[in-house]
């Protein structure tokens, strides 16, 4: 049942509200005459009792129907579970997507981050190295004097030569 079909049997039980309140009066102006047709009364009052127990029918159909869409349970000729989920599924889609982006941003920092020390460290080798050759020239400059370091090796195997004698981190020495 779609909703224009609800729409239309709640204005019918409105109008068996009416026909009941119709009916109710008549028996009542029959019972207040002087001069009562018994017959009439009991009429009017069958008939109130009629209407009374249709418009009890169809409404707790109207109630029984809002507490099924209340509740979320699927029912027939409803829409509401459905649009409930669909809603739902959005709602956790764009969750997600302001997640993946935040993620994304993130990534981003820190990618930039390790980039920025990436070349903070080839900067500072960099110029270690020319800090050695500059070493290095400065010796050859001043002729090669005995006890003096060897540093174009330097950093590599931690390599020192002494007046001939080149020695390593672990202490063994080789002549070069």
């Amino acid at each position: 049942m779609n909703p224009l079909d609800k729409i239309h049997a709640l204005d019918e039980i409105e109008k068996d509200i009416i026909l009941c309140m119709q009916s109710a009066g008549q028996a009542l102006q029959e019972l207040g005459k002087e001069k009562t047709s018994q017959k009439s009364a009991e009429t009017q009052s069958q008939q109130f009792l009629k209407s009374l127990s249709s418009v009890e029918s169809k409404l707790s159909e109207q109630i029984n129907y809002l507490t099924q869409v209340s509740t979320g349970q699927p029912h027939e000729g409803s829409g509401y579970a459905s649009a409930k989920v669909l809603q739902m599924a959005w709602h956790r889609i764009q969750h997600a997507r302001s997640r993946v982006r935040e993620l994304e941003e993130t990534k981003a920092k820190h990618s930039h981050a390790a980039r920025q020390q990436q070349q903070k460290r080839q900067q500072e080798h960099a110029a270690a190295q020319q800090q050695a050759a500059a070493a290095a020239a400065q010796q050859q400059a001043t002729g090669g004097s005995s006890g003096s370091t060897d540093v174009s090796g330097a950093g590599i195997g931690n390599t020192s030569s002494v007046s001939g004698v080149a020695t390593d981190s672990g202490g063994s020495m080789s002549a070069s």
